[in-house]
Protein backbone atom coordinates (compact mmCIF):
# COMPACT_ATOMS: atom_id res chain seq x y z
CA UNK A 1 0.00 0.00 0.00
CA UNK A 2 1.15 3.31 -1.17
CA UNK A 3 2.16 6.18 1.56
CA UNK A 4 -0.67 9.00 2.15
CA UNK A 5 1.07 11.79 2.15
CA UNK A 6 -0.74 14.27 5.40
CA UNK A 7 -1.47 17.99 3.92
CA UNK A 8 -2.21 20.86 6.41
CA UNK A 9 -3.54 23.94 4.58
CA UNK A 10 -3.50 27.33 5.25
CA UNK A 11 -5.57 30.16 3.28
CA UNK A 12 -7.56 32.79 4.49
CA UNK A 13 -10.21 33.11 2.27
CA UNK A 14 -12.28 29.73 3.64
CA UNK A 15 -14.30 29.44 -0.13
CA UNK A 16 -10.87 28.63 -1.93
CA UNK A 17 -9.67 26.21 1.81
CA UNK A 18 -12.55 24.51 0.92
CA UNK A 19 -12.13 23.84 -2.38
CA UNK A 20 -8.35 23.15 -1.72
CA UNK A 21 -9.09 20.34 0.86
CA UNK A 22 -11.76 18.72 -1.81
CA UNK A 23 -9.53 18.70 -4.56
CA UNK A 24 -6.47 17.32 -2.46
CA UNK A 25 -9.22 14.66 -0.75
CA UNK A 26 -10.12 13.25 -4.53
CA UNK A 27 -6.44 11.84 -4.85
CA UNK A 28 -5.84 8.77 -3.24
CA UNK A 29 -2.43 8.92 -1.91
CA UNK A 30 -3.50 12.69 0.37
CA UNK A 31 -5.13 13.30 2.76
CA UNK A 32 -5.82 16.21 3.90
CA UNK A 33 -5.87 16.56 7.85
CA UNK A 34 -5.87 20.31 8.89
CA UNK A 35 -7.57 23.68 7.59
CA UNK A 36 -6.51 27.03 9.25
CA UNK A 37 -7.63 30.52 7.92
CA UNK A 38 -4.23 32.13 9.65
CA UNK A 39 -0.68 31.82 9.77
CA UNK A 40 -0.77 31.24 13.81
CA UNK A 41 -3.33 28.41 13.43
CA UNK A 42 -1.82 26.93 10.74
CA UNK A 43 1.91 26.32 12.64
CA UNK A 44 -0.11 25.38 15.32
CA UNK A 45 -1.42 22.37 13.51
CA UNK A 46 1.85 21.56 12.26
CA UNK A 47 3.24 20.91 15.60
CA UNK A 48 0.42 18.95 16.76
CA UNK A 49 -0.28 17.02 13.80
CA UNK A 50 3.13 16.62 11.95
CA UNK A 51 2.08 16.54 8.24
CA UNK A 52 3.96 15.74 5.53
CA UNK A 53 3.23 19.11 4.06
CA UNK A 54 2.40 22.17 4.52
CA UNK A 55 0.25 24.05 1.69
CA UNK A 56 -0.05 28.09 2.46
CA UNK A 57 -1.18 30.62 0.80
CA UNK A 58 1.12 34.03 1.40
CA UNK A 59 -0.64 37.07 2.75
CA UNK A 60 -3.06 35.98 5.91
CA UNK A 61 -3.75 37.58 9.26
CA UNK A 62 -1.52 36.88 12.27
CA UNK A 63 1.44 35.06 10.14
CA UNK A 64 1.94 35.63 6.98
CA UNK A 65 3.21 32.26 4.20
CA UNK A 66 6.89 33.30 4.46
CA UNK A 67 6.57 33.85 8.18
CA UNK A 68 4.95 30.66 8.69
CA UNK A 69 7.36 29.15 6.39
CA UNK A 70 10.11 29.75 8.11
CA UNK A 71 8.88 29.29 11.32
CA UNK A 72 7.82 25.08 10.06
CA UNK A 73 11.63 25.23 9.11
CA UNK A 74 13.34 26.46 12.64
CA UNK A 75 10.24 24.40 14.84
CA UNK A 76 9.18 21.63 12.30
CA UNK A 77 12.06 20.82 9.66
CA UNK A 78 10.39 17.58 8.63
CA UNK A 79 7.01 18.82 7.27
CA UNK A 80 7.98 20.56 3.81
CA UNK A 81 6.44 23.31 2.64
CA UNK A 82 4.61 24.97 -0.35
CA UNK A 83 3.12 27.83 -1.35
CA UNK A 84 -0.04 28.34 -3.25
CA UNK A 85 -0.67 31.76 -4.28
CA UNK A 86 -1.76 34.49 -6.81
CA UNK A 87 1.46 36.42 -6.96
CA UNK A 88 3.56 35.68 -9.70
CA UNK A 89 6.39 38.06 -7.64
CA UNK A 90 9.94 36.96 -8.01
CA UNK A 91 10.76 38.63 -4.70
CA UNK A 92 8.03 36.56 -2.82
CA UNK A 93 9.95 33.43 -4.91
CA UNK A 94 13.07 34.64 -3.80
CA UNK A 95 12.24 35.26 0.29
CA UNK A 96 9.92 31.72 0.14
CA UNK A 97 13.09 29.80 -1.05
CA UNK A 98 15.09 31.30 1.54
CA UNK A 99 12.74 29.87 3.89
CA UNK A 100 13.55 26.86 2.83
CA UNK A 101 10.60 26.33 0.86
CA UNK A 102 10.14 24.14 -1.65
CA UNK A 103 7.27 24.23 -4.06
CA UNK A 104 6.11 27.52 -4.92
CA UNK A 105 2.46 27.26 -7.18
CA UNK A 106 0.30 29.66 -8.46
CA UNK A 107 -3.64 29.75 -8.23
CA UNK A 108 -4.49 29.39 -11.88
CA UNK A 109 -2.57 26.67 -12.40
CA UNK A 110 -4.50 23.36 -13.66
CA UNK A 111 -5.18 21.55 -10.60
CA UNK A 112 -3.68 18.39 -11.63
CA UNK A 113 -0.24 20.04 -11.43
CA UNK A 114 -1.18 21.02 -7.65
CA UNK A 115 -1.45 16.90 -6.46
CA UNK A 116 2.02 16.66 -9.03
CA UNK A 117 3.87 19.27 -7.10
CA UNK A 118 2.86 18.18 -3.63
CA UNK A 119 4.21 14.64 -4.33
CA UNK A 120 7.35 16.06 -5.61
CA UNK A 121 7.34 18.42 -2.67
CA UNK A 122 7.05 15.31 -0.32
CA UNK A 123 9.82 13.19 -1.94
CA UNK A 124 11.92 16.11 -1.05
CA UNK A 125 12.30 17.79 -4.49
CA UNK A 126 11.34 21.31 -5.76
CA UNK A 127 8.51 22.22 -7.88
CA UNK A 128 8.34 25.70 -9.14
CA UNK A 129 7.68 27.44 -12.21
CA UNK A 130 11.24 27.25 -14.27
CA UNK A 131 10.57 30.93 -15.52
CA UNK A 132 9.71 32.56 -12.22
CA UNK A 133 12.41 30.58 -10.90
CA UNK A 134 14.60 32.26 -12.83
CA UNK A 135 13.31 35.82 -12.62
CA UNK A 136 13.73 35.40 -9.14
CA UNK A 137 17.30 35.93 -8.93
CA UNK A 138 17.42 38.54 -11.83
CA UNK A 139 17.19 41.48 -9.23
CA UNK A 140 18.40 41.32 -5.39
CA UNK A 141 16.40 42.24 -2.86
CA UNK A 142 18.01 45.40 -0.95
CA UNK A 143 16.33 45.79 2.00
CA UNK A 144 17.00 44.87 5.16
CA UNK A 145 14.64 43.02 7.56
CA UNK A 146 14.13 46.04 9.59
CA UNK A 147 13.50 48.30 6.92
CA UNK A 148 11.41 45.63 5.17
CA UNK A 149 9.54 45.63 9.01
CA UNK A 150 9.07 49.36 9.14
CA UNK A 151 8.21 49.71 5.50
CA UNK A 152 5.60 47.42 5.81
CA UNK A 153 4.05 48.74 8.71
CA UNK A 154 4.94 52.49 7.04
CA UNK A 155 2.23 51.45 3.88
CA UNK A 156 0.09 50.31 5.97
CA UNK A 157 -0.62 53.87 7.33
CA UNK A 158 1.10 53.81 11.09
CA UNK A 159 2.73 56.82 12.14
CA UNK A 160 6.84 56.86 13.29
CA UNK A 161 5.49 56.67 16.72
CA UNK A 162 2.89 53.81 16.43
CA UNK A 163 5.54 51.90 14.31
CA UNK A 164 8.83 52.55 17.29
CA UNK A 165 6.39 51.35 19.89
CA UNK A 166 5.74 48.36 18.17
CA UNK A 167 8.92 47.45 16.67
CA UNK A 168 10.78 48.48 19.99
CA UNK A 169 12.76 50.86 18.45
CA UNK A 170 13.38 54.63 19.16
CA UNK A 171 11.49 57.01 16.60
CA UNK A 172 14.93 58.48 15.19
CA UNK A 173 15.86 54.93 14.31
CA UNK A 174 12.40 54.41 12.68
CA UNK A 175 13.26 57.06 10.49
CA UNK A 176 16.52 56.30 9.32
CA UNK A 177 15.20 53.21 8.27
CA UNK A 178 12.24 54.34 6.25
CA UNK A 179 15.29 56.90 4.71
CA UNK A 180 17.33 54.56 3.76
CA UNK A 181 14.56 51.90 2.38
CA UNK A 182 13.45 55.12 0.56
CA UNK A 183 16.56 55.60 -0.90
CA UNK A 184 16.91 52.27 -1.71
CA UNK A 185 13.56 52.13 -3.72
CA UNK A 186 14.00 55.77 -5.15
CA UNK A 187 10.78 56.73 -3.93
CA UNK A 188 9.62 60.50 -2.95
CA UNK A 189 7.90 59.02 0.26
CA UNK A 190 7.51 55.55 2.42
CA UNK A 191 4.23 55.32 0.56
CA UNK A 192 5.68 55.00 -2.81
CA UNK A 193 8.56 53.20 -1.31
CA UNK A 194 6.28 50.51 -0.08
CA UNK A 195 3.78 50.40 -2.80
CA UNK A 196 7.19 49.53 -5.11
CA UNK A 197 8.11 46.85 -2.71
CA UNK A 198 5.53 44.91 -2.12
CA UNK A 199 4.88 45.18 -6.52
CA UNK A 200 8.59 43.53 -6.07
CA UNK A 201 7.18 40.61 -3.62
CA UNK A 202 9.73 42.58 -1.30
CA UNK A 203 7.70 43.08 1.54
Amino acid sequence: MSTVIKIVLAEDQSMVLGALAALLDLELDMQVVGQATNGEDALQMVMDLAPDVLLTDIEMPRLSGLELAQKVANQAPQTRVAIVTTFARPGYLRRALECSVTGYLLKDAPSEQLAQAIRKVHRGQRAIDPELAMAAWSEADPLTDRERQVLRLAGEGQSTAEIARQCHLSEGTVRNYLSEAIGKMNASNRIEAARLARQKGWL
